[in-house]
């Protein structure tokens, strides 16, 4: 992906900023700057970039378990920040950065600090021409000096002040980042898509896992279920309770968050409180991996038994089916129960256990569980 040209600045070297990258924070320090610079910054300090950082990582880290490094700094600052905050893994990012600016926590804050000892001043490196080799190692303030006496970068220092320290963006990379946002958005995107690829090559759908959680449409699917429970009672599998068409929840079985995406054999109904509880931990295979096959089954029989319901079946798996040979393998006429639970165990199970190993965590319903 190719960012555009510009006759003033010497854009070649931009496209290396990722070189060599071995920690995600290179990624989350430039989207910052970038984020800072749309919304009208010119002096950012340290303290806001990180901040900014950290919640833009929150996510990804907490939600969507991904893997940000084998040892990556910022990784590690989310996690600890979770443990220490209770804050939910889909908290809004405002809350996040509010948290973090009031937070005087001494861990938290030696960590962020670390985040600033590098990447600040190597980020640039593509365009400089004097600071090389061992002219890197020196103090902050003399490599800060170094620095400033460059002629072409996108940013300078302004002071030295901990995390007060200011970097002053150059007005003509602000020009150009907000000419080209969408572009640079995009490339910024291309890039962090490439790099969580390699570190999470088993883990499905890193595109939509580099923002906050989107509200899933699911409506078809659960006027799908309310139509089998006018015909036939039956109760959820977690906590056995009979469903209600005034009171049911679509689950994803293993979390959407780990497959992002909605399809149809990976959802069943259950109720809004239960749903709420399960979060997007992980039903223990054994004890809710049968019942689902049951409730998929009832299913499956009904889609065939009756022509109102395969109507609507059709109707969502125009959405949420979108597989022909997944389709073709579970919902074939004629299986028996045990035929039905193979198929679907032979598609989920390697999911399953791929998002375990991701780190999603076991889960098994108790009465009056509160909300997570």
């Amino acid at each position: 992906m190719q960012l555009p040209y510009s006759g003033e600045l010497e854009v070649q070297y931009l496209s290396r900023l990722f070189d060599n990258t071995s920690e995600s924070y290179k990624y989350f320090w430039f989207q910052a700057i970038v984020s800072k610079v749309l919304g009208g910054k010119i002096f950012i300090t340290y303290e806001e970039l990180v901040n900014e950082m950290i919640a833009d990582a929150w996510y990804m880290v907490t939600e969507y378990h991904l893997n940000l490094g084998p040892k990556d700094t910022l990784e590690g600052l989310v996690n600890y920040l979770q443990e220490i905050s209770q804050m939910k893994s889909s908290e809004k990012k405002d809350n996040i950065i509010n948290y973090l600016k009031n937070c005087k926590d001494k861990e938290v804050l030696r960590r962020k600090r670390i985040l600033t000892k590098n990447v600040p001043y190597r980020i640039q490196a593509p365009f400089m021409n004097h600071v090389k080799g061992k002219e890197w190692d020196v103090s902050e303030s003399e490599l800060i000096a170094k620095i400033n006496s460059e002629s072409r970068l996108m940013y300078y220092f302004d002071r030295l002040n901990g995390m007060n320290t200011t970097i002053r963006i150059h007005q003509e990379w602000i020009a150009y980042i907000q000419k080209n946002q969408e572009i640079m958005k995009g490339w910024l995107q291309y890039r962090m898509i490439l790099y969580l690829q390699r570190r999470n090559p088993s883990v499905p759908g890193i595109a939509d896992k580099l923002n906050p959680p989107q509200e899933r449409r699911l409506e078809k699917v659960q006027k799908y279920w309310k139509m089998l429970l006018a015909l036939r009672p039956m109760a959820e599998i977690y906590g056995h309770q009979i469903l209600d068409e005034k009171d049911i929840s679509i689950d994803h079985f293993v979390p959407w968050s780990y497959v992002a995406h909605d399809e149809f054999w990976n959802l069943h109904p259950t109720t809004r409180s239960i749903n709420s509880s399960k979060s997007n931990h992980l039903p223990d295979w054994n004890t809710y991996f049968p019942l689902l096959v049951r409730q998929e089954y009832l299913s499956y029989e009904m889609l065939w038994k009756y022509d109102v319901i395969h109507s609507e079946f059709e109707k969502c798996a125009k959405e949420h089916l979108n597989n022909d040979e997944i389709r073709r393998k579970v919902y074939r006429k004629g299986q028996t129960l045990p035929e039905f639970s193979a198929v679907l165990e032979e598609i989920l199970h390697p999911i399953y256990i791929s998002a375990q190993n991701c780190g999603f965590k076991n889960w098994i319903y108790s009465e009056g569980e509160k909300k997570l």
